[in-house]
This record gives C-alpha cells, structure tokens and sequence, in this order.
C-alpha cells in the first residue's frame, strides 16, 4: 500500500505542477474559478498532511495566495506527504476537525487518499473551466501518467 500510495503522490504533484504552470504562463488570462480551484486544491493538501501530524495549520481552505507561491507549496506539499507514508502507521485512526469546527475519525490510508482524489476532482474542474475560457485544458488522467512514466 505504501508503494502505490507514494506512486499516486508523485502523480498529484506531477499533475498539480503542470496546472500550476499552465496557470503561470496563461498569465492576463487565467480564469479566476481556475484560480481560486488551484489555491484550493493546494491548501487542503496542506491542511490534511496537518491533520494527520496533529499540527497546527493556519492556512484557510479558500485563501488565495499567489499562483507563483503554489510551487513551492506544491513541493513541499508532496514531500510532507511521502514523509507521512514512510513514518506512519495507515491504519492509525485520527481524530480531527474539518473547517466547519465538525469533529471526524478517519485512518491515515483513507485520509491520504482523500488529498489524492480530491485534486483529482479539481484538476477536472479547472480543465472543464479551461476549455469555457477558449483555453487548451491539460490532459491529467492517472493512466496517461503511467503510460509515460513506465
């Protein structure tokens, strides 16, 4: 489980990553629902990996930060995660509150793979917002990644 758990990692980060650029380099023209489903995607990456170390996170689900920043974020996002992978226990159970101040119980296993689905679902958002915008939305389905990274 840890193997393919840090292989769909690498795909997030891969995947979050070209968004990111693709955002940087449509400059003027990035759509602002684009904007802030990026920001999103990133932040909550951040505010789970927090969850599951039991740290305390200051960054809000819906801020905004500058899509240059997001990188970094992005990086640092996807090395926290690989080290959570390597130095938990999945199946521990955590108890956590979401943004709405509700309490919840999840395993680590399920957790993680919430951040990865959950970029997932928001990567196809901004894709389908792409192509409203007269943009070329990036092609980020998980087999495409695996055909080129045999």
């Amino acid at each position: 489980m840890k193997i393919f758990l840090k292989e769909i990692f690498e795909y997030t980060y891969t995947f979050n990553s070209k968004v990111i650029d693709s955002l940087l380099q449509s400059k003027d023209a990035i759509p602002e629902k684009s904007l802030v489903l990026i920001n999103h995607t990133i932040n909550a990456h951040e505010i789970w990996n927090s969850r599951i170390e039991k740290k305390d996170c200051k960054t809000q689900v819906w801020e905004m930060r500058p899509v240059i920043n997001l990188k970094k974020i992005n990086e640092a996002n996807f090395q926290n995660s690989i080290r959570i992978i390597d130095s938990f226990n999945l199946e521990e159970k955590i108890n956590y509150f979401n943004s709405k101040g509700e309490e919840f119980i999840n395993t680590i296993r399920d957790m993680l793979f919430h951040v990865v689905n959950h970029s997932t679902y928001h990567r196809g958002q901004i894709a389908t917002d792409s192509k409203v915008h007269g943009l070329t939305p990036l092609v980020t389905d998980y087999i495409f990644y695996k055909r080129d990274n045999l």
